[in-house]
């Protein structure tokens, strides 16, 4: 009998951590996955990562190379190798470049398991080499983060490590809800250990979440949207209080006279008082003014700006605006406070860590004019906004688009399931020529495509990524053989570029382009790390975004045009759009209840994350299914005048699309407000209605002026079936 071997990963589901396995391997086969038992601070992984045994070994695992023999969307498909397949996408590439151009194909990537070297990037690389491709453009956790931090600080990197919380003597969890989305490995354990020591925390949320339970001394609900609100009317206590740190202000930033006025209401009459934003946000004036004195008065305190109100009609204003509160007190570059810029710190951001893929990706159709400065990130008039890949395969040249969009690789990718307007994406994907989805199974997307290529999972690949919140780097060693004939995606990028004639992709193999990334980072010996798996920068204490601009002034500035904090950001006033103020300001959404579409749609709806979910990833794995029930929440008082009860099957729906799903009525939610989770796999009937429960058949296909997407803008009904 082979003997059972153990051997050390980090796992790279984009959960928001990057916590270690320790997997049991016996005669090839995994047999359990144990987490991180070394000395402290421990890395333990959560119960997705424990349960990647199922997922690896999944009966409904893609294993072949599959061809669509039915409509688009009926899942029908067979078995073929992967000489036809990677034969079939070649001559489909070279067909529509031909024709079309190369702009008139797309590749749609996000995070999925990927890390370092088996990326998007090795088939973004093959396209670009064939012609090149349109990218889309967008972050859809974090945009009006990423854009919102850019105007203030010049920089996406604005997070303390999350040990620095335990010098925090007040936080505010605004829309942060680690408990359940982890948000780095070990930050709820840093957040109780604060409040162990003392730390007053407060939750900000339209839901009484698991972090608020298990951490928050106050929960502070606020309807969807409204954050800026709350935060420009903290302000306006703060300012008429002489509770800002004036010198910090003086002596870091520019723009705060400017600010105060507005705030005021020297310039439009307004002044944005608690009692102003109580009429918008439902927070009563006297928590507005009670939390402004707190937050100033209890230095160093760390405001958590969380990505949930970010995500929402204008929820660049609200990042813009916690940015600010935490400039005013003084709170940024010291231990203990915070930047307040997006608090889920990843590849783009947290501890600057030097490593960048290896994978190189030229892409002619990319190569033109950079935006205007200030604009969000990818402006480019050869790119698409996630939300706007719909029109631009329906309606292409003819509604304004670039190009004709015909043909689409999708990259690990749910497209169909995770981005708003389900149902219109699904039509917009009949309409391509040729779809290609490289996948672990058969996704709400997966049933879309032409051709399937199937993919290895991390524990069948090596390869590196990185803690969240944290100055760590993971190995993520190969545990066992690819299942089946899955391939990574290096292997399949190469793959393509040989049927593709194409003699540049480079020959370097795995094991080369992970040297190659160690070599240019902080990590002094490769097989170390391999065989140690976690390697952690040598730190005297906690990282804090921008300390070296505090202590240096004279020597280290802010990246930005005045080199200092920008209350007044002088990118967006060269921008000289009216939804893009430069100062931050308050802007009603979409779909409010003072909207007339209100009238049948009286509900407002968020979609938070699920903790049995990555995304959609684990949505099929019966081991922790069982641990949770896809249900709506509704508020008590909601239920009452619908006469609905606990457990019955309600109708959700708007103009966009309708799902039916168990409801589950509590008192954790704000009245007026619906909670359907985000990430369950849509699964419409033959009528169109979603009996999966996927929260997008019901969000809209917009997306803020800094490019953030709306996923907790949005009207609904509810009544009982």
């Amino acid at each position: 009998m082979a003997e059972e071997k153990v051997i050390g990963t980090t796992c790279a589901s984009h959960c928001g951590g990057t916590c270690v396995l320790q997997v049991h391997v016996k005669d090839g086969v995994i047999t359990r996955i144990d987490t991180d038992s070394g000395p402290e601070p421990q890395l333990r992984a959560c119960l997705r990562g424990r349960a990647y045994r199922q997922r690896v070994y999944a009966p409904d695992r893609l294993l072949y190379p599959l061809k669509r023999v039915g409509e688009r969307g009926e899942a029908k498909f067979e078995r073929i190798s992967w000489d036809e397949a990677l034969e079939t996408v070649a001559g489909e590439v070279t067909r529509v470049r031909d024709i079309y151009g190369p702009a008139s194909m797309l590749v749609i990537n996000m995070g999925g398991d990927l890390s370092y070297v088996h990326n998007g990037r090795a088939i973004q690389r093959v396209m670009g080499l064939a012609g090149g491709f349109t990218m889309p453009w967008g972050l859809t956790s974090f945009g009006g983060g990423m854009y919102a931090s850019r105007a203030t600080y010049g920089s996406f990197a604005t997070a303390n490590n999350r040990d620095d919380l335990l010098n925090s003597k007040f936080i505010i969890l605004w829309g942060w809800d680690p408990a359940t989305t982890i948000c780095g490995t070990n930050t709820a354990w840093y957040l109780v250990q604060a409040k162990e020591k003392g730390a007053r925390v407060i939750s900000i949320d339209p839901k009484f979440t698991d972090t608020a339970s298990a951490c928050a001394h106050q929960w502070i609900p606020i309807r969807p949207g409204t954050d800026a609100a709350m935060a420009l009317a903290m302000a306006y206590v703060i300012i008429t209080e002489n509770l800002q740190d004036q010198k910090f202000l003086d002596t870091y930033a520019s723009g705060f006279d400017q600010f105060k006025d507005s705030v005021l209401g020297t310039n439009d009459g307004t002044p944005k008082n608690p009692q102003w934003a109580e009429a918008i946000t439902g927070v009563p004036a006297d928590t507005i003014v009670a939390l402004a004195r707190e937050y100033a008065n209890n230095k160093p305190a760390a405001l958590m700006a969380g990505i949930a109100p970010g995500r929402t009609a204008y929820g660049e204003q609200y990042h813009r605006a916690a940015s600010i509160l935490a400039a005013m007190t003084g709170n940024v570059g010291i231990h203990g406070g915070d930047a307040a810029g997006r608090a889920w710190e990843s590849i783009i951001g947290g501890y600057p860590l030097k490593m960048r893929s290896p994978i190189k990706v030229p892409n002619p159709v990319d190569d033109v004019p950079e935006p205007p400065r200030g604009s969000p990130t990818s402006y480019k008039a050869s790119r698409v906004h996630y939300n706007e890949i719909p029109d631009f395969i329906l309606k292409g040249k003819a509604g304004g688009f670039h190009a004709d969009c015909k043909l689409a690789l999708v990259v690990n990718c749910n497209y169909l399931n995770q981005f708003p307007n389900t149902n219109k994406i699904a039509k917009a994907l009949k309409a391509l020529d040729f779809l290609v989805v490289m996948e672990q199974f058969m996704t709400p997307t997966a049933k879309f495509a032409d051709i399937i290529l199937p993919t290895t999972t991390f524990l069948e690949r090596n390869d590196i990524d990185q803690g969240v919140g944290g100055a760590y780097y993971g190995f993520v060693n190969k545990c066992i053989e690819p299942c089946g004939e899955t391939r990574s995606h290096l292997d399949i990028g190469r793959g393509l570029a040989e049927k593709l004639g194409i003699t540049s992709y480079g020959d370097q193999n795995e094991e080369e382009y992970l040297r190659e990334a160690v070599s240019r980072s902080e990590v002094p010996d490769f097989e170390q790390f391999r065989k140690e798996v976690i390697y952690r920068l040598p730190l005297d204490e906690p990282y804090v975004a921008f300390q070296q601009q505090i202590e240096d002034p004279d020597n280290i500035a802010f990246k930005t045009p005045s080199g200092k904090i920008e209350i007044y950001s002088q990118h967006w006033a060269e921008l000289a759009q009216p939804d893009i103020p430069p100062l931050p300001q308050y802007f009603e959404g979409w779909e409010t209840p003072n909207d007339p579409l209100a009238q049948n749609y009286p509900l407002m709806l968020i979609t938070t994350h699920f903790r049995r979910r990555a995304l959609s990833q684990f949505e099929n794995l019966p081991w922790i299914r069982e641990t949770q029930r896809q249900v709506v929440m509704l508020n008590s008082v909601d239920a009452q005048a619908r006469g609905i009860a606990e457990g019955d099957m309600v109708r959700v729906f708007n103009d966009r699309g309708v799902m039916e799903l168990p409801v589950r009525v509590t008192e954790r939610i704000v009245p007026g407000v619906v909670d359907v989770p985000h990430g369950a796999w849509y699964d419409p009937d033959k009528e169109g209605v979603d009996r999966g429960g996927c929260a997008n058949v019901l969000t809209k296909d917009a997306y803020s002026p800094g490019g953030s997407f709306p996923y907790n803008t949005g009207l609904v009904q509810v009544e009982k079936v």
